[in-house]
C-alpha cells in the first residue's frame, strides 16, 4: 500500500498540470449535469414492512382517486377577544375563505367548519380542512399562493388566521452564516497549524473541490435517483469535514519530511505514502459506517448513506492525487515543519546540535504515561457522566409543534391544541380491512365500540366505507398531544385489539397517520440498531487489525467509540429534550430526539471516530515498528500527530457547528450532535484514554497470534517498503550515505 501510493504521489507532483487538470474537469462536469439536470422533486418517504406502511398502500388499493398521498392544509381561525366564531361576520369570512379555497385546480375538498362541527365548544376557534390530490411539496406555487392570500384576508378582518399542515412547507432559517463562521475557523486553524496561507489554503481547496463534485452529483442525479436536500446537507457537512482533515494529514507529514532534509518530490512521496495510507483506511472506515446504513432498510437513510460515501471517497482520491499535484505548484511556499522555531534558535544538546523545546503534546504524552490509571479513569467517569441522559431518551419525528414559533405552522398548531386538545394535530387513522369478514359493518362496529372503550380517547368519528364496501376508515383523536408516550402506548394498544377482532369477526385492523408512521419508524431504527452496530464495528474492527497488526488496539478502538457516542447522545438528550443550555443554540421547542438520530450518530461518529484511531496510532505503530520501546513509541506518536489531530478535529468541530445555525430542527440537532461527538472522542478518548490503555497495556497492544500474523495481508501502512524504494531512488553517493548508517 504504501509502496504505491509513494509512486502515485511522485507521479502526482511530476505530471500536476494533468492531475489538476483532471479533477477540474470533473468539477465542470459534475457543475453542468446539476445546471441541465431537471428540478427534482420531493423525496419519497417509505417504510417498508411496517403497519402503517401496509395500511397506508391498502388505502391506496382500496379507495382510488382519493389521493391518500395528498398535501393538506388546516385554515384555523380565532375570533378576536370578545367574539365567537359563530357571529355573523365572522362567519362570513369564513364562508368566503372556504368558497375561495375550494376553487383551486389542485384542490380536492374544502370542509367548511360550521357544517362539519370544527368549531371549539367554547366558540372561538374554528379549522376549515383542505384536501389537495398532488403531495404536499408537489403543489404549484400558485396553489401555495392561494393559500396564503386566503389567509391574509381573513387576518384584515381581525380574525386571527393561521395554517398547518405539510401544503406550505416551514421555510427553513438559513444557515449559511453559521457554515461560513466554520469555514473561517477551519481556516484560522489551518493557518496557525502549517505556517502559511499557502499552505493552508491547499486543504480547503481541495476539499471545496471535492464536495463540490459530490453535491453537483447528486444534485444532477436527484430527480433520477429521487434524492432529497438532506442528502446534499449530509454529503455536504461529511465532506468538508474529511476533505479538510485527509489533506491536512498528508500536508503535515509532507511537511515532516521536508524538515528530515528530503527534496520535494520525495517528500511528497513519503507523505502520500505514509499519510497517504492512513487517509484510504480511515476513509475506508467512514464509507463501512455510512454504506453500512442500507441495512436499517429504510430508503431514506440508504440514499443518505451511499451518497455522503460517495463524497468521502472523491475526498479520499482528491488528497491521494490532486494536494501532490498542488504542492507541486507551490514549490517553497509550503515551508518545513518547525522553521521558524529552528530559525529563532532552540536549545541545544551536547553535541552542539539545535533541539527544539517539548511541544505540548509531548509533555501531555509523557503525563499520560506517568499516570495511565488517573487518567483513565477520569476520562471514562466524565465520558459516563455525561451519558446519563442517554438512558432517558425518548424517539420522534419532528411535527409542527416542533417549529419555531415564528412560523405560521407553530402557530396553527397551538392554536388547534387550544380549541379542540393536544391530540387532535395528532389524529390516528384506522383501517378495517373487512374483505374476508361475513359482516363488514359489524366488524367496523366492533372496532369502533373497542376504541371508544379505551385510555386516552378524545374523539372517534364513525366508519367510513369505500365504494365496495369492504374496507373502512376509523379517525381516532387521541387525548395526549401526538409525540408523547400515552399516544404511543395507545396505537400498541388499538393494535393489541385488533388481533381479537381479525379472530372474531375475520377483519384486519390496520393503524396508521402520521402519528402512526413516526412510531413505526422509530421502532424500526431500535430494531436496526445492535445488527448495525455489529456489522459496522464488526467490519472495521477486521479493517483495523489489518492495518493495526494487532488484537487489543482496534478492540480499544472500538470500546473508545461506544463510550464518546453514548456520551454524545448524553449531550443531545440534555440540550434538545430536556432543554439545558438550548436557547445558547437556537432551540425554541424541545421534545423527543429524533428517531434517526442515534444510528445516524452511531454511524457517521464511528467512521469520524476511527479516522483519529487511525491517524494518531499508525504513527505510533510506525515508531514501534522500527524499533522504540512501547512508551517511547506513544510519546513518538503524539509528538508527530497530536497537533495535527487536534487540529483535525477543531476543524471538523468548526465545520459541523457551523449546521447548528439552520433553521431546520433535524440539521441542527446533527449538528450539534456530531461536534459534540468529535469533542469527546478527539481529545478525550483519542487523546487521553489511548494513551493510558497503551501505556498500560506496553508490548501486549501490539500483540498478534502468529497464525493470524501469517494469513493477514501486509499492507505497510507504516511505509517500511519506502526504505528499500527511496535506496533504489538514490543517487549513488545517497546510496553510501544510507550504507553508512
Amino acid at each position: 500500500m504504501a509502496t504505491f501510493l509513494y509512486k502515485l504521489g511522485r507521479l502526482a507532483f511530476r505530471r500536476r498540470h494533468f492531475a489538476a487538470l483532471i479533477w477540474v474537469a470533473l468539477l465542470t462536469l459534475a457543475g453542468v449535469g446539476a445546471a441541465s439536470a431537471p428540478a427534482a422533486g420531493p423525496t419519497s418517504f417509505s417504510i417498508p414492512g411496517v403497519e402503517a406502511q401496509k395500511a397506508f398502500d391498502l388505502l391506496e388499493q382500496r379507495f382510488p382517486g382519493s389521493s391518500a398521498d395528498g398535501g393538506t392544509a388546516r385554515v384555523v381561525f380565532k375570533a378576536p377577544a370578545g367574539e365567537k366564531m359563530t357571529d355573523t361576520a365572522n362567519r362570513a369570512t369564513v364562508d368566503k375563505i372556504v368558497k375561495e379555497l375550494g376553487d383551486g385546480s389542485e384542490v380536492l375538498s374544502v370542509t367548511d367548519p360550521f357544517t362539519t362541527n370544527a368549531v371549539s365548544e367554547d366558540g372561538t376557534v374554528a379549522y376549515a380542512s383542505v384536501k389537495y390530490d398532488t403531495p404536499g411539496m408537489e403543489l404549484k406555487d400558485t396553489t401555495r399562493d392561494a393559500l396564503e392570500t386566503a389567509a391574509d384576508e381573513a387576518r384584515a378582518t381581525g380574525l386571527t388566521v393561521d395554517v398547518g399542515g405539510d401544503a406550505l412547507q416551514a421555510a427553513a432559517e438559513p444557515g449559511a452564516i453559521g457554515e461560513a463562521v466554520g469555514l473561517a475557523i477551519a481556516a484560522l486553524v489551518l493557518v496557525l497549524t502549517l505556517g502559511s496561507l499557502v499552505a493552508a489554503g491547499l486543504p480547503l481547496l481541495t476539499a471545496i473541490i471535492g464536495v463540490g463534485i459530490g453535491v453537483s452529483t447528486i444534485t444532477a442525479l436527484a430527480k433520477t435517483l429521487d434524492l432529497g436536500d438532506t442528502t446534499s446537507t449530509l454529503a455536504l457537512m461529511i465532506g468538508l469535514a474529511v476533505g479538510i482533515d485527509y489533506a491536512l494529514f498528508i500536508v503535515s507529514r509532507y511537511r515532516s519530511e521536508l524538515a528530515e532534509g528530503r527534496d520535494r518530490e520525495e517528500a511528497v512521496g513519503r507523505a502520500t505514502g505514509t499519510a497517504g495510507s492512513a487517509v484510504v483506511f480511515a476513509g475506508l472506515t467512514v464509507v463501512i459506517a455510512l454504506a453500512g446504513l442500507s441495512v436499517v432498510g429504510v430508503p431514506m437513510l440508504t440514499k443518505m448513506g451511499l451518497a455522503a460515501a460517495g463524497t468521502v471517497v472523491v475526498s479520499v482520491l482528491i488528497a491521494l492525487t490532486m494536494i501532490p499535484a498542488l504542492l507541486g505548484y507551490a514549490g517553497k511556499k509550503v515551508r518545513p515543519a518547525n522553521e521558524k522555531r529552528r530559525s529563532r534558535g532552540d536549545t541545544s544538546d551536547s553535541a552542539g546540535k539545535r533541539q527544539a523545546e517539548p511541544r505540548l503534546g509531548t509533555r501531555w504524552a509523557h503525563f499520560v504515561i506517568r499516570r495511565p490509571v488517573a487518567v483513565l479513569l477520569l476520562g471514562v467517569v466524565g465520558l459516563g457522566a455525561i451519558a446519563v441522559p442517554a438512558t432517558q431518551l425518548e424517539l420522534g419525528l419532528p411535527d409542527d409543534g416542533s417549529q419555531a414559533t415564528s412560523t405560521t405552522q407553530r402557530r396553527a398548531y397551538d392554536l388547534l391544541s387550544e380549541g379542540f386538545g393536544p391530540g387532535f394535530n395528532g389524529p390516528l387513522m384506522i383501517v378495517v380491512d373487512a374483505q374476508d369478514s361475513d359482516d363488514p359493518k359489524a366488524a367496523a362496529t366492533t372496532v369502533t365500540d373497542g376504541i371508544k372503550g379505551l385510555e386516552d380517547v378524545a374523539t372517534v368519528t364513525p366508519a367510513a366505507f369505500n365504494k365496495a364496501g369492504d374496507t373502512a376508515t376509523i379517525t381516532v383523536i387521541p387525548d395526549s398531544k401526538p409525540s408523547s408516550v400515552q399516544t404511543e402506548d395507545l396505537v400498541h394498544t388499538i393494535r393489541d385489539q385488533g388481533a381479537d377482532v381479525r379472530s372474531d369477526t375475520g377483519a384486519s385492523v390496520l393503524v396508521t397517520g402520521t402519528t402512526a408512521m413516526n412510531i413505526d419508524f422509530s421502532q424500526k431504527l431500535t430494531d436496526a440498531l445492535i445488527p448495525y452496530l455489529a456489522l459496522v464495528v464488526g467490519l472495521a474492527f477486521l479493517l483495523l487489525i489489518v492495518v493495526f497488526r494487532s488484537i487489543l488496539v482496534p478492540l480499544k478502538a472500538a470500546l473508545g467509540f461506544l463510550l464518546s457516542v453514548l456520551a454524545a447522545l448524553g449531550a443531545v438528550v440534555a440540550v434538545f429534550q430536556w432543554g439545558w443550555l438550548a436557547g445558547l443554540i437556537g432551540v425554541e421547542e424541545t421534545g423527543p430526539i429524533m428517531s434517526m438520530m442515534p444510528i445516524f450518530m452511531v454511524g457517521v461518529v464511528f467512521g469520524l471516530a476511527m479516522d483519529y484511531e487511525v491517524f494518531l496510532v499508525t504513527r505510533m505503530r510506525e515508531a514501534y515498528v522500527h524499533g522504540e520501546s512501547p512508551h517511547q513509541a506513544i510519546v513518538t506518536g503524539f509528538r508527530y500527530s497530536s497537533r495535527v489531530v487536534a487540529a483535525a478535529a477543531v476543524i471538523m468541530m468548526a465545520v459541523f457547528g457551523g449546521f447548528i445555525s439552520s433553521g431546520e430542527s433535524m440539521i441542527k440537532m446533527i449538528g450539534f450532535g456530531l461536534a459534540i461527538a468529535v469533542f469527546f472522542d478527539a481529545f478525550v478518548v483519542r487523546m487521553a484514554i489511548v494513551p493510558a490503555v497503551l501505556a498500560l497495556l506496553g508490548t501486549k497492544a501490539w500483540w498478534l497470534p502468529k497464525w493470524l500474523d501469517r494469513v493477514l495481508p501486509n499492507v505497510d501502512v507504516e511505509g517500511e517498503g519506502l526504505r528499500t524504494e527511496a535506496d533504489r531512488n538514490a543517487d549513488p553517493d545517497e546510496k553510501r550515505e544510507l550504507a553508512r548508517v
